[in-house]
């Protein structure tokens, strides 16, 4: 008797795995049917957030402290004017502390800084950015491992080289303007110098991008002469009610001591620009710019 029960349960199991085997083949037939699937990444150009981002906290001579942020569009192509307000606020503290107002695409590190008192505390300080109906906040607070150093700023958070490293970062000033009207593109000169530490790196040049049918295939010349990557400015728009056009959006290099570019305004207002001056060693010195364009 047993015997035959234990039968008819294997005859039972046996029928339930084959029924098993062929639902699940039929699902697999069936197009319908969600199967695992590999998801490519998706880019955004468009309808996304701002995100701030707390960097880090850094101690002043003073006995003040600085609470230190960035951003991170997550569009690749859409801007924003977001002026001081209820969707671009700082607390706590007035409604203008000088934070950025026109929002780059992607990450922009280090940005924008507040001040807070050596007596703090445990408090904290809130950006909130409203963008595309989203709102996204960033919270600083004084927690000891989030302590970073100037240096750890001016290599834009690549490494902290210490006290030893005898590579001192780049100086830089910008030449006066003439007046600003929109649309009419306007010089900007960079003067920079520099201790020519580190010795300028030969860099290869980028390779260029397959062009086989597909993206695949393609074979790309690695023999290509090496140029050497000495200091360079680059420029970030920081404020503005409209966008500033530069005629070179990537690192300019500097020449006789002088880089050069044009940008344009497309809109009467104040516009504040940041002009960053980089040495080989990756060490880098800000400056900003207000530029008052007239009607």
């Amino acid at each position: 008797m047993g015997r035959h029960l234990r039968g008819i349960g294997s005859l039972l199991s046996g029928g339930l795995i084959v029924a098993g085997m062929l639902a699940i083949d039929a699902r697999a037939q069936n197009q319908s049917v969600q199967l695992p699937t590999d998801i490519p990444n998706i880019r955004h150009n468009i309808g996304q957030s701002v995100v701030p981002y707390f960097e880090g906290w850094i101690r002043n001579a003073d006995g003040t402290l600085d609470m230190v942020f960035g951003y991170f569009n997550r569009n690749y192509v859409q801007e924003f004017a977001i002026p001081a307000g209820p969707n671009n606020k700082v607390e706590p503290g007035a409604v203008d502390q000088g934070r950025p107002t026109y929002f780059l695409p992607r990450r922009q590190r280090y940005v924008y800084r507040v001040r807070v008192p050596a007596d703090f505390g445990d408090k904290e300080v809130v950006w909130t950015i409203t963008a595309n109906g989203r709102t996204e906040k960033a919270y600083g607070k004084l927690i000891p491992a989030q302590e970073i150093t100037e240096r750890v700023i001016m290599t834009n958070g690549n490494f902290d080289p210490g006290l030893d490293d005898p590579n001192m970062p780049p100086s830089i000033k910008i030449a006066p303007l003439a007046s600003v009207t929109p649309g009419t593109p306007v010089t900007l000169t960079a003067l920079v110098t520099d201790d020519g530490l580190p010795k300028p790196r030969l860099v290869a040049p980028a390779a260029p991008k397959p062009t086989a049918p597909g993206g695949f295939g393609a074979q790309v010349n690695s023999s290509a002469t090496p140029t050497p990557r000495g200091l360079t400015v680059t420029w970030l728009q920081y404020s503005g009610p409209a966008k500033v056009t530069f005629a070179n959006t990537g690192a300019i290099p500097v020449s006789n001591g002088q880089a050069m570019t044009t940008a344009t305004f497309t809109a009467p207002g104040a516009y504040k620009l940041i002009a960053s001056a980089v040495d080989p060693g990756r060490l880098s010195t800000n400056v900003a710019l207000t530029v008052q364009v007239m009607k």
